[in-house]
Protein backbone atom coordinates (compact mmCIF):
# COMPACT_ATOMS: atom_id res chain seq x y z
CA UNK A 1 0.00 0.00 0.00
CA UNK A 2 2.36 2.33 0.83
CA UNK A 3 4.62 0.99 -2.25
CA UNK A 4 1.95 2.59 -4.34
CA UNK A 5 1.40 5.70 -2.68
CA UNK A 6 5.22 6.69 -3.03
CA UNK A 7 4.72 5.39 -6.73
CA UNK A 8 1.55 7.56 -6.98
CA UNK A 9 3.27 10.99 -5.54
CA UNK A 10 6.44 10.27 -7.59
CA UNK A 11 4.26 10.26 -10.67
CA UNK A 12 2.48 13.32 -10.11
CA UNK A 13 5.68 14.93 -9.10
CA UNK A 14 7.03 13.85 -12.78
CA UNK A 15 3.90 15.14 -14.73
CA UNK A 16 4.35 18.24 -12.46
CA UNK A 17 8.14 18.21 -13.97
CA UNK A 18 6.94 17.85 -17.72
CA UNK A 19 4.32 20.29 -17.39
CA UNK A 20 6.78 22.83 -15.99
CA UNK A 21 9.46 22.37 -18.62
CA UNK A 22 7.93 25.00 -21.34
CA UNK A 23 7.78 27.56 -18.57
CA UNK A 24 11.68 26.92 -17.85
CA UNK A 25 12.23 26.92 -21.63
CA UNK A 26 9.91 30.53 -21.44
CA UNK A 27 11.98 31.87 -18.53
CA UNK A 28 15.19 31.25 -20.33
CA UNK A 29 15.39 34.48 -21.92
CA UNK A 30 13.75 36.99 -19.71
CA UNK A 31 15.82 35.18 -16.52
CA UNK A 32 19.47 35.45 -18.62
CA UNK A 33 18.30 39.19 -19.85
CA UNK A 34 17.91 40.13 -16.08
CA UNK A 35 20.55 38.59 -15.05
CA UNK A 36 22.53 40.97 -17.83
CA UNK A 37 20.43 44.28 -16.80
CA UNK A 38 21.53 43.33 -12.88
CA UNK A 39 24.87 43.21 -13.74
CA UNK A 40 24.74 46.65 -15.38
CA UNK A 41 22.95 47.65 -12.79
CA UNK A 42 25.91 47.50 -10.35
CA UNK A 43 24.57 43.77 -8.44
CA UNK A 44 26.57 41.39 -7.50
CA UNK A 45 26.26 38.16 -8.84
CA UNK A 46 25.31 36.70 -5.14
CA UNK A 47 22.76 39.64 -4.79
CA UNK A 48 21.26 38.86 -8.66
CA UNK A 49 21.03 35.41 -7.57
CA UNK A 50 19.50 36.21 -4.40
CA UNK A 51 16.84 38.52 -5.44
CA UNK A 52 15.82 35.68 -8.07
CA UNK A 53 15.94 32.92 -5.65
CA UNK A 54 14.20 35.22 -2.73
CA UNK A 55 11.51 37.70 -4.66
CA UNK A 56 10.82 35.30 -7.56
CA UNK A 57 8.91 37.49 -9.62
CA UNK A 58 10.26 38.46 -13.32
CA UNK A 59 8.49 41.92 -13.60
CA UNK A 60 9.23 43.04 -9.97
CA UNK A 61 12.64 42.13 -10.27
CA UNK A 62 12.99 44.36 -13.62
CA UNK A 63 11.04 47.35 -11.56
CA UNK A 64 13.65 46.76 -9.01
CA UNK A 65 16.25 47.24 -10.70
CA UNK A 66 15.24 50.27 -12.55
CA UNK A 67 14.21 51.54 -8.63
CA UNK A 68 17.83 50.78 -7.68
CA UNK A 69 18.74 52.72 -11.14
CA UNK A 70 17.24 56.38 -10.38
CA UNK A 71 18.35 55.50 -5.85
CA UNK A 72 15.78 54.58 -4.63
CA UNK A 73 14.91 53.75 -1.03
CA UNK A 74 14.77 49.55 -0.12
CA UNK A 75 11.64 50.92 1.77
CA UNK A 76 9.44 51.95 -1.75
CA UNK A 77 11.06 49.32 -3.72
CA UNK A 78 9.41 46.65 -1.26
CA UNK A 79 6.34 48.54 -1.22
CA UNK A 80 6.47 49.06 -5.09
CA UNK A 81 6.65 45.05 -5.27
CA UNK A 82 4.05 44.03 -3.23
CA UNK A 83 1.83 46.51 -4.90
CA UNK A 84 2.45 44.78 -8.10
CA UNK A 85 1.85 41.40 -7.12
CA UNK A 86 -0.79 41.56 -4.78
CA UNK A 87 -2.42 39.76 -7.16
CA UNK A 88 -0.82 36.52 -6.19
CA UNK A 89 -3.46 36.67 -3.04
CA UNK A 90 -6.24 36.14 -5.59
CA UNK A 91 -4.58 33.61 -7.51
CA UNK A 92 -3.31 31.00 -4.43
CA UNK A 93 -6.87 31.57 -3.17
CA UNK A 94 -8.07 30.56 -6.70
CA UNK A 95 -5.75 27.31 -6.72
CA UNK A 96 -6.17 26.70 -3.44
CA UNK A 97 -9.91 25.39 -4.42
CA UNK A 98 -8.83 23.28 -6.98
CA UNK A 99 -6.16 21.78 -4.74
CA UNK A 100 -6.15 18.22 -2.93
CA UNK A 101 -6.14 18.46 1.07
CA UNK A 102 -2.86 18.34 2.43
CA UNK A 103 -1.33 19.84 5.31
CA UNK A 104 -0.71 23.75 5.63
CA UNK A 105 2.95 23.66 5.62
CA UNK A 106 3.40 21.94 2.30
CA UNK A 107 0.49 24.01 0.88
CA UNK A 108 2.58 27.09 2.02
CA UNK A 109 5.80 26.05 0.57
CA UNK A 110 4.70 25.40 -3.10
CA UNK A 111 2.36 28.76 -2.91
CA UNK A 112 5.65 30.62 -3.24
CA UNK A 113 6.25 28.94 -6.24
CA UNK A 114 2.99 30.10 -7.97
CA UNK A 115 3.74 32.66 -10.65
CA UNK A 116 1.44 33.80 -13.19
CA UNK A 117 2.52 30.99 -15.91
CA UNK A 118 2.54 28.23 -13.01
CA UNK A 119 -0.78 29.13 -11.86
CA UNK A 120 -2.25 28.90 -15.78
CA UNK A 121 -0.92 26.02 -16.03
CA UNK A 122 -2.37 24.44 -12.64
CA UNK A 123 -5.74 25.78 -13.30
CA UNK A 124 -5.97 24.51 -16.93
CA UNK A 125 -5.09 20.68 -15.36
CA UNK A 126 -8.04 18.53 -15.58
CA UNK A 127 -9.45 17.41 -12.13
CA UNK A 128 -7.68 18.77 -8.68
CA UNK A 129 -3.82 19.58 -8.29
CA UNK A 130 -1.55 17.26 -5.72
CA UNK A 131 0.95 19.17 -3.77
CA UNK A 132 3.63 16.74 -5.14
CA UNK A 133 2.21 18.34 -8.57
CA UNK A 134 3.12 21.49 -7.69
CA UNK A 135 6.23 21.21 -6.08
CA UNK A 136 7.52 19.60 -9.70
CA UNK A 137 5.45 22.44 -11.97
CA UNK A 138 7.10 25.10 -9.26
CA UNK A 139 10.59 23.71 -8.82
CA UNK A 140 11.21 23.15 -12.61
CA UNK A 141 10.18 26.93 -13.23
CA UNK A 142 12.55 28.02 -10.27
CA UNK A 143 15.21 26.62 -10.78
CA UNK A 144 15.23 27.82 -14.48
CA UNK A 145 14.55 31.23 -12.93
CA UNK A 146 17.66 31.44 -10.60
CA UNK A 147 20.14 29.68 -13.31
CA UNK A 148 19.52 31.52 -15.89
CA UNK A 149 19.63 34.72 -14.30
CA UNK A 150 22.88 33.82 -12.98
CA UNK A 151 24.17 32.72 -16.23
CA UNK A 152 23.13 35.96 -17.60
CA UNK A 153 25.18 37.43 -15.08
CA UNK A 154 27.97 35.96 -15.81
CA UNK A 155 27.93 36.11 -19.50
CA UNK A 156 27.45 40.26 -19.12
CA UNK A 157 30.22 40.05 -17.44
CA UNK A 158 32.04 38.94 -20.42
CA UNK A 159 31.27 41.40 -22.13
CA UNK A 160 32.78 44.95 -23.13
CA UNK A 161 32.79 47.47 -20.86
CA UNK A 162 30.62 49.79 -22.98
CA UNK A 163 28.48 47.08 -24.20
CA UNK A 164 27.23 46.55 -20.50
CA UNK A 165 26.92 50.28 -20.04
CA UNK A 166 24.49 50.55 -22.78
CA UNK A 167 22.80 47.69 -22.22
CA UNK A 168 20.81 49.96 -19.61
CA UNK A 169 18.74 51.19 -22.06
CA UNK A 170 17.23 47.82 -22.51
CA UNK A 171 15.31 47.94 -18.94
CA UNK A 172 13.08 50.81 -20.67
CA UNK A 173 12.84 49.13 -24.16
CA UNK A 174 11.37 45.98 -22.54
CA UNK A 175 8.78 47.99 -20.26
CA UNK A 176 7.87 49.37 -23.42
CA UNK A 177 7.39 46.11 -25.36
CA UNK A 178 5.14 44.93 -22.89
CA UNK A 179 3.57 48.20 -22.91
CA UNK A 180 2.85 48.82 -26.46
CA UNK A 181 0.66 45.54 -26.63
CA UNK A 182 -1.60 45.97 -24.38
CA UNK A 183 -2.51 49.56 -25.49
CA UNK A 184 -3.09 48.16 -28.44
CA UNK A 185 -6.11 45.92 -26.63
CA UNK A 186 -7.51 47.58 -24.58
CA UNK A 187 -8.56 51.68 -24.02
CA UNK A 188 -8.21 51.00 -20.19
CA UNK A 189 -4.72 50.42 -20.24
CA UNK A 190 -4.12 53.74 -22.04
CA UNK A 191 -5.86 55.49 -19.37
CA UNK A 192 -3.90 53.72 -17.03
CA UNK A 193 -0.86 54.51 -17.86
CA UNK A 194 -1.57 58.50 -19.09
CA UNK A 195 -3.03 58.98 -15.80
CA UNK A 196 -0.44 57.14 -14.10
CA UNK A 197 2.43 58.64 -16.53
CA UNK A 198 1.11 62.48 -15.62
CA UNK A 199 0.57 61.39 -12.20
CA UNK A 200 4.18 60.77 -11.52
CA UNK A 201 5.38 64.28 -13.43
CA UNK A 202 3.53 66.23 -10.96
CA UNK A 203 4.99 64.21 -7.97
CA UNK A 204 8.49 64.54 -9.21
CA UNK A 205 8.14 68.37 -10.85
CA UNK A 206 6.06 70.26 -9.05
CA UNK A 207 5.76 68.75 -5.49
CA UNK A 208 9.14 67.24 -5.74
CA UNK A 209 8.92 64.03 -4.04
CA UNK A 210 11.22 61.49 -4.57
CA UNK A 211 11.06 59.41 -7.45
CA UNK A 212 10.50 56.03 -5.94
CA UNK A 213 7.83 57.38 -3.84
CA UNK A 214 6.62 59.11 -7.11
CA UNK A 215 6.13 56.04 -8.43
CA UNK A 216 4.54 54.50 -5.93
CA UNK A 217 1.85 56.47 -5.36
CA UNK A 218 1.87 56.82 -9.15
CA UNK A 219 0.74 53.26 -9.35
CA UNK A 220 -2.16 53.31 -6.31
CA UNK A 221 -4.02 56.87 -7.30
CA UNK A 222 -3.73 55.53 -11.36
CA UNK A 223 -4.72 52.48 -10.33
CA UNK A 224 -7.73 54.04 -7.88
CA UNK A 225 -8.85 56.33 -10.39
CA UNK A 226 -9.06 53.84 -12.84
CA UNK A 227 -11.48 51.64 -10.79
CA UNK A 228 -13.98 53.97 -10.46
CA UNK A 229 -14.07 54.59 -14.10
CA UNK A 230 -14.52 50.72 -14.93
CA UNK A 231 -17.08 50.43 -11.86
CA UNK A 232 -18.90 53.36 -13.25
CA UNK A 233 -18.76 51.83 -16.65
CA UNK A 234 -20.47 48.43 -15.83
CA UNK A 235 -23.64 50.26 -14.21
CA UNK A 236 -23.71 52.03 -16.81
CA UNK A 237 -23.93 49.06 -18.96
CA UNK A 238 -26.33 47.13 -16.49
CA UNK A 239 -28.76 50.08 -16.27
Amino acid sequence: METTLAAGKSSQFRQGVQAGVTIAIGYMPIALTFGLLAKTTGLTLAETIMMSAIVYAGASQYIALNLLTIGTGAFEIVLTTFILNIRHFLMSASLNEKAEPDVLWKKALYAFGITDETFSVAAMKEGTVSSPYMFGLGLTAYGSWVINSAIGYVVGASLPQSLQESMSVALYAMFIGLLVPALKKQRKTILLAGMAAVINSICTLFLHVSKGWSVVIATLVAAMIGQCFVKESEEAQNE
